[in-house]
């Protein structure tokens, strides 16, 4: 079937479209707008189906603010007051019930409920509970969908985070990032569909590899495009010196006609993929620079997001980058920010975190709304899993860590078809177990796809003999939190 697709649009030129949709100004103009090079001479095979979701979308891309470590829900918008009323007794074996425990507190004496060292207020229409960690995205609440019944079969960061990223807990596998540039393509030639940005705080951190991004067995051009915080955000993208860009051009075009030789030859498709990538680098090397210049941003926007948006790496500066990345047609931009994983000193290093991130955060919803541009943006924040409402190790009301807890933890979503202003999902007085709507790490991904026009369902690549998606064999879409 792939083959027929393929030989379908190789076949697909301006005299077949004109015939089917038949010769008229009305079919010149609806042919220019679904597929804008149709005209140009310039489309490929790739760009035949791509860009064409299943139905209409509530969004057009997605900001990802992954925080990699797994912030603590009790401390940020999973307010239990119980917890600090059975602040050091033992955590009821009927509410563990058995279930699977890291090997850092398996072997623990005892398990000591800890309440959270801060305090929680109700705000805006809604009247969710935030943690004071989070004063700025207070503000935005009633902007955001809080969902406090996420829950993940894995218990260790690496696959963790490669489930929520990939779909599986093992790699090689593609991202959520290039499976949307696999379905929908890119909406600017001169930007890849598929962006990543990396910061790090000053807790611990967790490591965070390439196979986070990675296109796995699609096609190369699908993967992530990592944009770095030094001189040059894309690594090899200038001209080597003492090569213009006339001289490079020609390289190019001869580089594309030897290559194109190659492919008659041997017809592996990743050939011309890779010419598609010389192409982009190319255009790239006028768009990148302009979009990185974060200096002509007006005093309004840096006060918005705090003076740390200028200081290129930070979490700020990311978000800022995100937003320009995103408003010029950048599919996907995935931030990870790393340094959430608090197995001790809790208190001190969590507040660390939330400052890093709770105002840029924030900053970014109300850039987004006050452009018009939160609508068809999907804003996701969250990390892959939460934490024990139990103390790692010894605890003090000042000092406590806690350990991983795949089975109950929050994120929180915003724009792009999403209710505003909603708490979606509830853990019991103990925030250890799912009480009422629970959501699967597939549950989200289906969701993701679907606010983007996606059938999860049908988004799929036949590898190796067998037919892969992103959600695997499972995964609903979350209705209830959508418009």
């Amino acid at each position: 079937m792939e083959k027929d697709i393929l030989e379908h649009g190789l076949n697909f030129n301006r005299r077949r479209f004109l015939s089917r949709l038949s010769l008229g100004l009305g079919s010149v103009a609806l042919g220019s707008l679904l597929m804008p090079d149709l005209f140009s001479g310039s489309i490929d095979e790739s760009d035949i189906l791509a860009g064409l979701p299943d139905f209409a979308p509530k969004a057009k891309r997605v900001i990802y603010l992954f925080q990699n470590g797994a912030p603590s829900q009790l401390e940020s918008f999973d307010y239990k007051p119980k917890l600090r009323e059975m602040m050091g007794q033992e955590l009821p074996a009927s509410i563990r019930a058995g279930q699977r425990l890291t090997g850092m507190t398996a072997n623990q004496a005892s398990f000591p409920l800890v309440g959270s060292y801060y305090d929680f207020k109700q705000y805006g229409q809604s009247r969710a509970w935030i943690s004071d960690l989070f004063p700025h995205t207070a503000k935005v609440v009633d902007d955001i969908c809080i969902i406090k019944s996420m829950f993940t079969e894995a218990i260790n960061h690496d696959p963790a985070l490669t489930f929520f990223q990939t779909g599986a807990q093992q790699g090689n596998r593609p991202s959520m990032g290039a499976w949307l540039s696999y379905g929908l393509g890119s909406e600017n030639k001169n930007l890849p569909a598929f962006t990543v940005l990396l910061s790090r705080g000053k807790g611990n951190g967790q490591g965070v590899y390439s196979k986070l991004w990675t296109n796995g067995f699609l096609d190369s051009t699908h993967q992530g495009v990592h944009f770095s915080s030094g001189e040059d955000p894309v690594l090899y993208l200038k001209d080597p010196e003492g090569l213009n860009r006339f001289e490079r051009r020609k390289m190019l075009d001869k580089l594309a006609e030897m290559n194109d030789m190659s492919y008659k030859e041997f017809g592996d498709p990743e050939i011309n993929a890779k010419v598609q990538q010389y192409e982009m680098a190319y255009r790239m090397q006028t768009a990148v620079p302009e979009i990185t210049d974060l200096s002509k941003e007006p005093d309004d926007i840096i006060k918005l997001y705090g003076s740390d948006c200028l200081v290129p790496g930070t979490f700020a500066a990311n978000c800022l980058l995100a937003r320009k990345l995103s408003e010029n047609g950048v599919r996907f931009v995935q931030l990870y920010h790393q340094g959430w994983d608090q197995h001790g000193n809790l208190p001190s290093e969590m507040a660390s975190q939330a400052k890093d991130v709770d105002q840029a955060s924030a900053a970014l919803i109300t850039d987004l709304k006050q452009r018009g541009l939160l609508d068809e943006t999907l804003v996701i924040w969250g990390g892959e899993f939460g934490r024990t409402n139990y103390s790692q190790g010894k605890m003090t009301k000042d000092n406590y860590g806690r350990d991983h807890h795949p089975r109950c933890f929050s994120i929180w979503m915003a724009g792009g078809g999403v209710k505003p202003g909603i708490v979606h999902g509830e853990s019991d007085d103990f925030g250890y177990n799912i009480i009422k709507d629970p959501v699967h790490v597939h549950d989200f991904q289906a969701t993701v796809l679907h606010q983007l026009g996606l059938n999860h369902e049908k988004l799929i690549f036949k590898h190796l003999g067998r037919r892969y998606r992103l959600t695997d064999v499972s995964g609903k879409v979350i209705n209830d939190i959508l418009i």
